[in-house]
C-alpha cells in the first residue's frame, strides 16, 4: 500500500506540472494584452512597422485639415463682417469657382490622397513568410518612392532563382532626414527627360541616402554628342568637351581647368585635367619624390599576378590608364567633386564606379589583385571611418594581392594613430616610406601584401 500511494503521488504531480506547462504555453499566465497578442498575432502584425512615420501622416492630414476650418472661419466671418460690400460687389461665378477649387477642394483633395496613401501592417503573403509593410512607406508622398520601395512579388507566385517570393528595392533610411530633396529628386514624369540634378544625386548620396532608388527618367545628355576617340588616342587627349553638360560646373570647358585656373571650381588633383602632366606620374624616375612608387617597380613585386584592381582615388583615371598599358585592369572610382571626373574617366576609355566612402564596394570577397588610393584619404579622415573602410578593403582583396598606399598625408602628430589603422591588419611589408610634406604634414607611402588567413 505504501509503494502504491508513493507511485500515485509521483503520477499526481507529473500530471500536475504538464497541466500547469500547457496552461502556460495556452497563455494563461499572460496579462491581458499578451493574451490577445498571442491568440491573435498583434506582435507579428505590427513587428518592423514604424508606428511614428503613421503618427507623423496623420498628422500631416489633421494639420492641414485644421488649416483649411481656420480659412474657412475667417472667410466666413470676413463674409459676415463686409455683407454690405459683398451685396454691392457680386462676386462673379468664375471667381467663386476659382476659390473653390484653389482654397476648399484642392486641400481637401490633398488630405484625402494623403489618407489613401497611409498604409497599415498587415499578414498574407506566399509560402510560410509573412507580409509586412515596407517600413519607410508612410514617410513619403511622391508615388514613385512608394512605388519603388514596395516589395515586388513574383509574377508566377512561386519561389525566385534567388530563394524569395518577392524583390525588395532598398534605400538608404538616411533618406528619410533628406526627405524634401528626395522627394523632389524623384518627382518626375514617368518616361520624360530628367531634370539635371546629378548633383543633387550626389549631395543625397554624400549624405547617407545610399542607394538612391531608380529612376524612370530618361537621362539627358549634351546638345552635341560625338563619338569617342579610338582607345590608342583617348587615353593620353583631352576628350572633346561637347560630350560633357557643363550646365553645373563652374567651368564650361576643358581648358577652364587647367591647374593654373584658381577659380576652376575644384581644389583637389591639381592638374589632373592636363594630360602632359598626368603622363609622367608613376613611370619618370626623374620627377617622383621618395613618397612616390613606380609601377614597374610594384608589379616586379608581383610578376604576372596582377590582373584587375581598383583605384580608390580623386583623378581623371591616369593611374587606370598607365596600368591598362601593362595588361592590367582597373575600376577607377571618382566624384564629381567640382570638376566631370566621371565624365571624363569614361570618355577615357576606363571603366569609373561612382560610389561615395560611406558605401560597401560591390564586390565579391577575395577577388582583387590590388587597391590603389590617392589624393581622396588624407588627415582630413575620422579613424572610425577609415577603420570601417579599411576592413572592407581588406575584404575584397584576395589573399597576397597587393595594398598600395600612395603618398597619403597627416599631420606629424596624427602620424601613430593613421600607421596603426593601416598595420593592424598584419600586412607584409613590401615597401615603407615616411617623408616630410611640409613644416606639420608628412607624407605616407606603403605596399602591403595581405596575408593567406587559411583555417
Amino acid at each position: 500500500m505504501g509503494w502504491l500511494q508513493l507511485f500515485l503521488g509521483v503520477l499526481v504531480i507529473i500530471v500536475s506540472i504538464s497541466s500547469l506547462v500547457r496552461f502556460y504555453h495556452a497563455g494563461f499566465f499572460f496579462h491581458s494584452e499578451d493574451i490577445c497578442r498571442h491568440f491573435y498575432g498583434e506582435k507579428d502584425a505590427f513587428e518592423g512597422f514604424d508606428a511614428k512615420a503613421l503618427s507623423n501622416r496623420i498628422g500631416e492630414v489633421l494639420e492641414k485639415m485644421e488649416n483649411l476650418q481656420t480659412k474657412l472661419e475667417a472667410y466666413v466671418q470676413k463674409m459676415e463682417k463686409d455683407k454690405d460690400d459683398l451685396e454691392k460687389s457680386n462676386m462673379s461665378k468664375l471667381e467663386f469657382k476659382r476659390y473653390l477649387e484653389d482654397e476648399v477642394i484642392q486641400p481637401l483633395y490633398d488630405s484625402h490622397i494623403t489618407l489613401r496613401q497611409i498604409r497599415l501592417p498587415k499578414v498574407g503573403g506566399s509560402g510560410n513568410t509573412t507580409f509586412m509593410e515596407e517600413p519607410l512607406i508612410n514617410n513619403f508622398v511622391i508615388e514613385e518612392i512608394r512605388k519603388y520601395i514596395t516589395p515586388k512579388e513574383n509574377k508566377n507566385g512561386k519561389v525566385n532563382i534567388f530563394k524569395t517570393e518577392r524583390i525588395y528595392n532598398t534605400i538608404g533610411h538616411a533618406c528619410v532626414l533628406m526627405k524634401k530633396d528626395l522627394e523632389f529628386y524623384m518627382d518626375y514624369d514617368v518616361g520624360s527627360y530628367c531634370k539635371d540634378d546629378w548633383n543633387l544625386a550626389q549631395k543625397l548620396m554624400l549624405h547617407g541616402c545610399d542607394p538612391l532608388p531608380r529612376r524612370r527618367c530618361l537621362t539627358r545628355a549634351s546638345k552635341i554628342y560625338l563619338k569617342p576617340k579610338p582607345i590608342n588616342e583617348s587615353l593620353w587627349k583631352i576628350p572633346d568637351g561637347r560630350n560633357v553638360r557643363w550646365n553645373l560646373y563652374r567651368c564650361r570647358d576643358f581648358e577652364c581647368l587647367s591647374s593654373n585656373n584658381t577659380d576652376r571650381g575644384y581644389t583637389k588633383c591639381t592638374g589632373c585635367f592636363e594630360m602632359e602632366k598626368e603622363r609622367l606620374k608613376w613611370v619618370n624616375k626623374s620627377s617622383i619624390s621618395p613618397a612616390e612608387f613606380l609601377i614597374s617597380d610594384v608589379l616586379a613585386i608581383k610578376p604576372g599576378e596582377i590582373r584587375i584592381g581598383i583605384d580608390y582615388s580623386v583623378g581623371t583615371g591616369s593611374f587606370a590608364a598607365r596600368m591598362m598599358e601593362q595588361n592590367v585592369t582597373i575600376i577607377s572610382t571618382a566624384l564629381n567633386l567640382g570638376a566631370p571626373f566621371s565624365e571624363m574617366i569614361a570618355l577615357r576609355g576606363l571603366l569609373h564606379l561612382y560610389v561615395t566612402p560611406n558605401q560597401r564596394l560591390p564586390f565579391f570577397e577575395n577577388t582583387m589583385d590590388l587597391i590603389h588610393t590617392t589624393g581622396l584619404l588624407d588627415g582630413w579622415i575620422d579613424l572610425l571611418l577609415l577603420d570601417f573602410m579599411l576592413f572592407d578593403w581588406d575584404r575584397i582583396l584576395r589573399p597576397g594581392g597587393l595594398l598600395w598606399i600612395d603618398r597619403f598625408f597627416c599631420n606629424r602628430n596624427d602620424l601613430d594613430d593613421y600607421m596603426y589603422m593601416f598595420l593592424q591588419f598584419r600586412y607584409k611589408k613590401h615597401k615603407w616610406v615616411v617623408t616630410p610634406k611640409s613644416k606639420d604634414e608628412v607624407y605616407l607611402s606603403a605596399l602591403l601584401e595581405k596575408p593567406p588567413r587559411s583555417l
